[in-house]
Parts: structure tokens; sequence; C-alpha cells
């Protein structure tokens, strides 16, 4: 007897077949298909030439939409490419997400309405400087550890599990059943990885399943012989696109692509030009010039009809925790990425259009292609809203307790992965006790993903009356002197972690945070640990809290109320030479008038530390401007609202002295410590 899954997928693939021939025999009009034949392109009876590029619907609010793919065909573009991150719309298991910045089917539709084809890049696994790769971090909690991105049952068919919900809304947008999609992606540049061929495979017969025979699957991996003997599917009629540096030339590695596809299928396609590059933390801002990417461009585009795809034709914004990371030759050389996710692509994060880049590639697909030139459309309007006054509000350790559910708190022997707690990201508070012995104890934590901020009290003092010990990071050292504190009990410690954003691309992929090792005193292994997740839903509460007193007056005379005086000296020292670096919460308003156009911003961070930023409850994301090069956050008008407006700023160290943010037209990429 049939199973119901086997009935669902009879009714899917008539629905398909009956959706396909409404398409097609629409009278006086040819059959719509797209198709590879004699190395080209083919796109209802004539050749086609792709020149796409990609814009991200989860990296741009809802509402710029139409927008970014209004700049995207002005450029020139006839088609988007797009991944899909399973993480944003199976946040938890079998808890499926399709609203506001998951709503999909709306981005391909709206597309389809600005008659533009869309490449699809349905993953699983994705890259893209996005959390885990796209992947869901609740991956991590399975036991025994699933094998990512392989033919481990497990992962398999959570992967089905999956697609069985994703492709089935992806179907009738298939561009021979009516819709604007061309071609899907399978996987991302698995060549660089592995060479696991039978999960491949499992890919290709779950896509068709769902997606029926008639689609363009296809992959993407690096232009050398060994990336596409691995991420290559031939066997499957799968098109083998290819990537690399722009500037390289671009022949010789379309020849070799040609041995990767079957005879005739091998369209020369770079489904990755890259029109800029990623940055991270800590490093000068990554640029290319209008002229060299222009004349790379050229090299492609002007010659035998060839293809491309800009990586990226505009990058966004790595809104929330979403941002991405890599790792070098170990795990421990991190580097997390910016906020913004600009990319020096031709539309800028915030939109802009008027500028080198943009101009130099709209020439060179003119003259490339023949296509008009649409209209520039004219800027989105900045505002400057001016220097916001900020309120402390309260230290993290007065309402840490009223930020975390406490049917969530856990308690083990040992520390527990932040995904184990049931956090998946942001931030996790570890706490255990152990006996001070000497003026000084080392702490040790071996394996701390991805940065500790280390305080301790008296365990019978209130939690609030906290000395900062130091910070243990994922990619320095991993000891600390801590100072033995004089209590008639033992000693607390607390160690808040960020998570800054699970590593995207590598072999480190199973990028699991929190504490992942013991916590050592002097050598002797902590237990009985409790762990605090912290959720920052209540934000809007903030201002409800009663305000601490300052530092000078509250906390010096309570931190040493177990001592002499040497030990109230030894203590308050901590704090008077500037290591009161507790987290704190800060909150400004600033109003719209509600006669005036709404407009973007950003805001300036200079003379911020680190944290994270909400404005009226959204989670614009983190700023380091200590670090750099990031300065200032993009704030999008929708957003904003008339009225009174809401900046809640978590500072994890020291804040601007004058406790004050600036809202400005324009963003900055000048902070850091060589700035």
């Amino acid at each position: 007897m049939a199973s119901a899954g086997s009935f669902g997928r009879l009714s899917l693939l008539l629905a398909l077949s009956l959706c396909s021939a409404l398409a097609s025999t629409v009278p006086g009009e040819a059959p719509r298909r797209f198709w590879i034949e004699g190395d080209a392109f083919w796109k209802d009876g004539a050749r086609f030439q792709i020149v796409g590029g990609d814009v991200h619907y989860f990296r741009i609010v809802p509402e710029y939409w139409k927008d970014r793919l209004l700049r995207a065909k002005a450029l020139g573009l006839n088609t988007i490419q797009t991944y899909v991150p399973w993480n944003l719309h199976e946040p938890e298991p079998q808890s499926w997400e399709f609203k506001g910045f998951a709503d999909i089917e709306s981005y391909l539709r709206l597309a389809q309405e600005l008659e533009m084809l869309v490449m699809l890049r349905v993953g699983p696994y994705i890259c893209g400087e996005w959390d885990l790769g796209g992947f869901p971090p609740w991956l991590l909690t399975i036991e025994p550890a699933l094998k990512l991105r392989s033919s481990d049952s497990t992962y398999l068919f959570l992967v089905e599990r999956w697609w069985r919900v994703l492709l089935p809304k992806v179907a009738p947008l298939l561009y021979e059943n009516g819709g604007p999609i061309i071609m899907v992606q399978i996987e991302n540049e698995f060549g660089s990885f592995g060479d696991d061929k039978n999960y491949l495979h499992y890919l290709v017969q779950l896509a068709r399943r769902y997606l029926g025979n008639d689609i363009v699957l296809y992959t993407t991996d690096g232009g050398t012989t060994n990336t596409l003997k691995n991420g290559a599917i031939l066997q499957d009629d799968v098109f083998a696109a290819v990537d690399f540096s722009t500037g390289d030339d671009p022949w010789p590695i379309f020849r070799l692509q040609k041995k990767y596809n079957l005879p005739g299928k091998s369209a020369p396609l770079s489904a990755e030009f890259y029109t800029g590059w990623l940055t991270h933390w800590g490093e000068s801002i990554a640029t290319t010039t209008a002229s060299s990417t222009a004349k790379a461009l050229k090299s492609i585009l002007c010659r035998n009809g060839s293809a491309i795809c800009f990586q990226m034709a505009h990058g966004g914004t790595n809104f929330g925790f979403y941002n991405g990371a890599n790792t070098g030759q170990t795990e421990f050389e991190y580097k997390a990425d910016l906020t913004s996710y600009d990319y020096d692509a031709p539309i800028k994060e915030h939109g802009d259009v008027h500028n080198p880049k943009y101009k130099a590639l709209r020439r060179v697909i003119h003259e490339c292609t023949g296509t008009p030139l649409h209209p520039l459309p004219a800027d989105i309007e900045r505002a400057s809203y001016g220097l916001v006054k900020l309120q402390k509000v309260a230290s993290f350790f007065d309402i840490f307790d009223k930020i975390c559910d406490p049917l969530k708190v856990a308690v083990s022997e040992q520390p527990l992965s932040m995904e184990l707690t049931g956090q998946m990201f942001g931030f996790l508070l570890y706490v255990s006790e152990y006996q001070g012995k000497g003026p000084y104890s080392i702490l040790s934590i071996p394996k701390v993903h991805d940065r500790a901020q280390v305080f301790v009290s008296c365990s019978l003092d209130d939690v609030r009356n906290q000395i900062y010990a130091g910070v243990i990071e994922r990619w320095s050292s991993k000891t600390l002197q801590i100072p033995t504190l004089n209590c008639s009990s033992n000693i607390r410690l607390s160690i808040l972690v960020e998570n800054m954003g699970r590593v995207n691309y590598g072999p480190y992929i199973f990028d699991q945070k929190g504490i992942l090792s013991t916590v050592e005193i002097d050598g002797v292994t902590l237990h009985h640990w409790k762990m605090y997740p912290l959720s920052f839903n209540l934000l809007d509460n903030l201002s409800k809290f009663q305000p601490i007193q300052q530092i000078t007056d509250a906390r010096a005379s309570k931190v040493s109320s177990h001592g002499g005086s040497q030990t109230k000296l030894r203590d308050l020292s901590f704090y008077l030479n500037g290591n009161s670096e507790e987290p704190e919460f800060y909150e400004g308003h600033f109003h719209i008038d509600s006669n005036s156009t709404i407009k973007d911003t950003f805001i300036s961070f200079r003379g911020w530390n680190k944290g994270v930023a909400f404005v009226n409850n959204f989670n614009i994301g983190r700023f380091w401007p200590v670090m750099g090069p990031q300065c200032a956050l993009y704030v999008p008008a929708p957003i904003l609202r008339s009225g009174d407006n809401i900046v809640v700023i978590f500072e994890l160290h020291v804040p601007n002295p004058e406790r004050t943010i600036n809202l400005v037209k324009d963003p900055d990429f000048t902070c850091g410590p060589n700035r």
C-alpha cells in the first residue's frame, strides 16, 4: 500500500504537471522553457545571456526588496541569484518561518513582477558569510554528532524534512510553471570541502523528486581541477558552474569547466563574479577599484555570450546575530564578519548607486549586451538626526535574572555548550564557585567560543557586587590572573560568553559556542555550573528598572565588606584603574516629527567599545569601534517611526564618556586601533 508521503508526492507531481501544462498552452504563446544546449543558455527558443547578481532577501528589510531589485535591474541585470538560509526558516526543529524577512515566496514573486529571472541556491549549505553557513544551530545538539555536508543518515533525514517544506513552495515558481526560477543550485562549493558523491547524488534525487526533471540544477565550485572533480555531478546531468578571483584569465577556467559538464552542456558561467570582498572585525575594509572590476567583467561578458552573476550586486546587512565567521589553519584563528555586508558591491549597503563602480559596470553591461539603459533610480534619502544622549538604565548583573527565563536555567557538573542549553545566539552566563588561595589565582579555559568576560565576587554577597577580572578570547590567551577576594565564603566566578557568529566555511564549520572545555582554577577543575541564557525580548521594559547608584558611592564600599583596609584598597583599585568594565544597558530617545518624511540613518558608535544595539526593539547588529573598521550601523527607515524612537545599547565594556550616539547620514569604516 502506498504511504501518505507517496500520495503527497504524487499529488505534488500531478499539480506540477497541470501547472506546467497550463503555463505551456496559453493560446498564441510558445511553451516556457529554459535549457542548455550547444554550450549556451536558451530561453523560449532563443539564446539567452545571463547577466545576474546576488541580492539576498534576508539581508534587506522587506520594505526595501523592490527598491534593491529595481536598482539591480537599472544596473543591467536580468537575473537575481539568492541563497536560502535554512536557519532563518527553521529556527527550531519543525518550527517553520516564512514571514517578514523569511517570506521568500513574496520575494520571488516580486522579482517576477519586475521581469527578472531567478537562480535559487537552496543549499542545504550556503556559506554566504552567514551564521553556520545557513545550517540551523540546533543541528549541533544532536547525538551522536552529525557529520554535516555528508551522507550521514540522520543529517540527510533532516535535510529531506527541510526540503519537503521548502521545495513545494518553490516548485510553482519554476520557469516552466510560469514563475521566474530558471536554475536551482545544489549545495555550494562542495568541491572545496569534501568528495562525498553519494551525498551530492542524494541531493539531486531529492531536488528532482519535488521540482521535476526539467529544471536546470547546477553546482558552483572553484575553477580548479580538484574542486571541480570533487564538486561536479556530471553523471546526474547537473550543470557545473565555476567561480574564480576577479581578474584571473577566465578562458582557461571555462575550458576546464567543459570537462565536468556533458557535451554541449557547458555554457561559460562565472556564478560568483566578485565585485568586492568580505571584511572581518580588525581588518581594513575590503575594496576593489571600479576600473579593475569593469575590465574583468568586460573580458567575460563581451566575448562569446558568456554569463556572469555578481557576488554581490547588493550586499545588505547582517542584522541581529546572523553574521558568519572564518578560521585560519586552526579553529582558534577565528575572525568574525562585520555587521555591514556592504561588500564594496555596486549597490551599497544603504542602496546608493551614484558611485563609480555601479556606473562603470553598468556601462560594460550595456556595451557587451546591448541592454537598454534603464533610468538610474534616485537614492533613498538619509537624515542626520543628530546627537542622542543616553541614560544608563541598568548594569548587567542588576537585571540578568530579569532577562533570563528561570525555566531555561541549566545546571550541570561541567559547562554545557550554548546550543545544549537552548541558547542558539547571543550570550550565555556561566556561574560556579571556588575557594580562593593566595593573593591571586590562575583561571584556565582552554576552549571558549568566542569571547568570555570574567567576573568574581563573594558568594554570600549580592550578585551585583562583581569585580571585573578580564577577558579570555578564542583567538588569544586562554589563561587569566584573577584576584583572590577576602571572603568569608567561596568566591563566585561569573563568565559571560558571547557567540560572535559561527564559522560558515572550511573544515571547522561544526562550530559550537560557549565554554567547550573544563574550567580550571590553579589546575583544579571547577564543577557545579549554572548557565543562564539571556533573552533581549524584554528590552522595551528597560526603563522600568531602577537605575543603580554610581560605583563610587555604592559598590566600592560593598565589595570589601569582608576584609580590612588593605583589601578595601586593593579591590577599589580595580575600579579606579579603569577596570570597572561590567556590561551595562543604556537607553536613548529621539523624535521624528509626524510631518517629516522618515529617512534612513546611521548610528555612529565612536567612543564606545563593544556591544549590540537595538532600535525600536529591532536588533540592528553588533558594534565594535575599538576594533574597527566599522564605526556606524545602518538603520533603514522602515525600522523607525514618527514620534518617539528608542535606542537601547548593551555595552560590554566602557561606554562613550559623553554617553552619546550620533545619528548621521553616511556610513563610516574608519574606526579601529590604527585609525
